[in-house]
């Protein structure tokens, strides 16, 4: 990824990451990342942050953890004049959690829509409209189930959200965690124009030993230039995916 100085203003860059809820590790093993996280998403130094697994609060950590951010996770994860979107996916017996969206642009507006297909998994999709360059760019975060079958019936409502709210001419990048490593998701997606960034062997899990990829970044509407993980005992620590950032060139309106 090369930025040449003339068109390096008009390089988006975008990062998706399922932080694990900013918890790691089971039992009385288990270990506050939230803090690291943050220093974390300021090194992804994105554009745009496409956050699943995002705590708002948890009752019982905040009583265990001494350290448990009296701000909302989201919010505690945006770097110094962020934006910061968050919108509930599901709600537990100790708190609740979503997904996110950290921007440096201006947000123009979001909504969230409810895409659980079963009562065992609560689902859903944000999208955020943003102001890049003075165009209007749509940024929808999702997290898809762990069925198959309820995956494509995700997508399929993903395809009807995008063709009732997101104009044709307007740039959108879908991205988040999928889990899914296979095809299916690629081909539906294709059909509405949104390609897949793609870059050999972009595993994001499980993050200690990578070996898929569950994790991806969909675009419409706009240049891609490349796609990158970034790897190491830094990065495995944190969460069980790891980060995925892409770059794409924004063409004037």
């Amino acid at each position: 990824m090369h930025k040449h100085s003339h068109d390096s203003d008009r390089i988006l860059r975008v990062a998706t990451y399922n932080i694990h809820k900013g918890v790691q590790g089971l039992g009385p093993a288990r270990r506050l990342e939230i803090h690291n996280l943050g220093q974390a998403v300021q090194q992804l130094d994105a554009d745009l942050v496409f956050l699943q697994e995002v705590r708002k609060l948890h009752r019982r950590y905040a009583q265990h953890f001494p350290h448990w951010p009296e701000l909302p996770q989201a919010d505690f994860l945006a770097p110094e004049g962020y934006h910061a979107v968050y919108r509930t996916n599901a709600i537990t017996r100790h708190g609740e959690h979503g997904n996110a969206l950290l921007s440096r642009w201006p947000v123009l507006g979001h909504q969230h829509q409810d895409i659980s297909d079963h009562r065992f998994e609560q689902r859903g999709l944000l999208h955020v409209e943003v102001e890049v360059h003075g165009r209007r760019l749509h940024a929808i975060v999702v997290h898809l189930g762990l069925i198959p079958g309820s995956r494509i019936r995700q997508t399929q409502q993903l395809q009807e959200f995008i063709t009732r709210e997101v104009p044709a001419g307007d740039p959108l990048v879908v991205a988040g965690d999928f889990n899914d490593w296979g095809v299916q998701t690629r081909h539906m997606l294709a059909e509405f124009g949104l390609i897949e960034l793609d870059a050999p062997r972009a595993y994001t899990y499980p993050a200690r030993l990578p070996l898929v990829q569950l994790d991806h970044i969909y675009a419409r509407g706009l240049q891609p230039l490349g796609l990158l993980v970034p790897r190491g005992r830094l990065w495995w620590r944190m969460s069980d995916h790891l980060p995925l950032i892409a770059e794409f060139r924004l063409d004037p309106p």
